[in-house]
């Protein structure tokens, strides 16, 4: 139990942790098919009075002959909107819904456990504080189970809830349950996530969701799912450097030239020094507009247009950055990826990558592929469909990226087929492909990044002895103090 889950149970009472005017809980429920994910969300909603009366008496009149033998709706109906997941029981799309209690507000992400609507599953999960993992009691952790707690894993999210449904149907055997919960922690510890809170419960009956099964479940002393959700804590902002990707570039007359688009990262003021990639030019920021006044600053998440000091070559898919945090550029990145077509990942084939508003020709060569059943890295020379893997991608042109631990928005990407204009992937870098910290290599060795503080770049690419090394030899600014540690970890 997590010291969060052992603070519930010990005072029974939650304090709301960020306020209730803070943004919601962003979480999802996944797990394999058929284990509860829709009806819990549907007990939620309403158990916490999240279902307009009007709704619940259309609910109960329509189903009332598909009802239970305890008269209850069927709480999945609240989730399954689109008429193929009523008629097939199934769910199929991602379903979002908005619930609050009184010291919290949530917005939950329903996700389809079926293998083949797992890019569904990653879609939700992309954006998620939070993982409730599905599990029947009866039959405990399947395959599916660990794919999706892998790719809520690769996403970022460090919180997960065991929520080991049907516990009911079991006669409420705690043996069971914690025979379950130990073999998930295992799982866990192998993924890296240490965050775990298992709960028995009855999504159907709203055991242990909203209200305590102190009477069936005596043996449980932990607490319910909306109270570990409650003072479940949100993801911190990622400390990086500013990053603008560009999506346009503002031109209404000769007086004016701006660049627009989403901060992706870090933030920004007049005045601040920036860096444009790939190019590598250097400009100080003059001012930064919205669609209605002129700010003093902007911070991730603000749609802005910025406006430089000087004129500069900036064309959509560049991205302007911090000159002091700069991300990596180069040509060949390590990424972890999960194939979502049916033809899979093929070695040495050539995809579309998509990353913010940048589009790139790249070749992708699968390095391992993970064995779910033994959570163990293999080598692979391809990755079928909903395989998860590594693998090293190799651009045409200078590709610019953060790992996906320090940045989602930038160290995120999709592959598609040139062929069918279909998404076949969804992946995470993980590391750039570096010879040296600083320096890398194309796989001819013709090609070399070098890092250098600003002004010692400025001079070398002002210089003749680099117009003549310009096509094999890109820039990268760093700061004083990491060239420093660059320079000692080549001596």
């Amino acid at each position: 139990m997590t010291a969060n889950a052992q603070a519930v149970s010990q005072t029974g009472s939650v304090a709301d942790p960020a306020g209730h005017k803070a943004r919601p809980l962003r979480l999802i429920t996944c797990g394999s098919v058929d284990d509860g994910k829709s009806t819990l969300i549907g007990r939620l909603l309403w158990d916490t009075k999240a279902v307009k009366e009007d709704h619940a008496d259309v609910l109960r009149r329509d189903h009332r002959g598909q009802q239970n033998d305890l008269g209850l709706p069927d709480f999945a109906l609240l989730l399954d909107g689109l008429q193929a997941e009523r008629e097939q029981g199934i769910t199929i799309d991602v379903a979002y819904r908005y619930f609050s209690t009184d010291r919290r507000s949530f917005i939950v992400a329903d996700t389809p456990g079926h293998e083949q609507y797992t890019r569904n599953m990653a879609t939700g999960a992309s954006t998620a504080d939070l993982a409730v993992l599905l599990v029947d009691a009866r039959v405990g952790l399947l395959e599916q189970t660990r794919r999706h707690a892998t790719i809520a894993c690769l996403m970022g999210i460090r919180q997960f809830v065991l929520a080991v449904n049907k516990i009911d149907l079991i006669d409420y055997d705690q043996t069971r349950f914690d025979e379950i919960s130990a073999t998930f922690r295992q799982f866990a510890l192998s993924l890296g996530v240490t965050d775990v809170t298992p709960i028995p419960l009855s999504a159907l009956l709203g055991e242990n969701v909203v209200t305590p099964a102190r009477k069936s479940m005596p043996w449980y002393g932990g607490p319910t799912l909306v109270n570990v959700l409650e003072l479940a804590t949100q993801r911190t902002a990622q400390t990086v450097g500013f990053r603008l990707p560009v999506q346009r570039v503002c031109r209404p007359d000769e007086g004016f030239r701006g660049y627009q688009g989403t901060v992706a990262g870090g933030s920004v003021k007049p005045g601040d020094s920036v860096v444009i990639l790939p190019a590598g030019t250097v400009a100080n920021v003059k001012q930064i507009v919205t669609f209605d006044l002129v700010r003093n600053a902007a911070v991730a998440g603000d749609a802005i247009t910025l406006v430089l000091d000087r004129p500069v070559d900036v064309a959509r898919g560049d991205m302007i950055a911090s000159i002091d945090a700069a991300p990596a550029t180069g040509r060949h990145f390590d990424a972890r990826l999960v194939a979502l077509s049916q033809d899979g990942i093929n070695a040495g084939k050539h995809y579309w990558l998509k990353s913010s508003s940048r589009r790139q020709r790249v070749r992708v060569e699968p390095l391992t592929s993970l064995d779910l059943g033994s959570a163990q890295w293999k080598e692979a020379d391809a990755l079928p469909l909903n395989a998860i893997g590594t693998v090293r991608l190799s651009f045409d042109e200078t590709a610019i990226f953060d790992p996906y631990e320090t940045n989602r928005d930038t160290g995120a990407f999709i592959l598609i087929d040139p062929d069918s204009n279909n998404t076949v992937a969804g992946g995470m870098v993980s590391a750039r492909s570096t010879d040296i910290d600083g320096l890398e290599y194309g796989q001819d060795r013709d090609h070399v990044v070098i890092a250098l503080p600003g002004d010692l770049a400025d001079r070398l690419i002002a210089s003749e002895a680099f117009a003549e090394m310009r096509d094999r030899a890109d820039i990268r600014r760093v700061g004083a103090k990491q060239a420093a540690t660059l320079l000692r970890s080549i001596d």
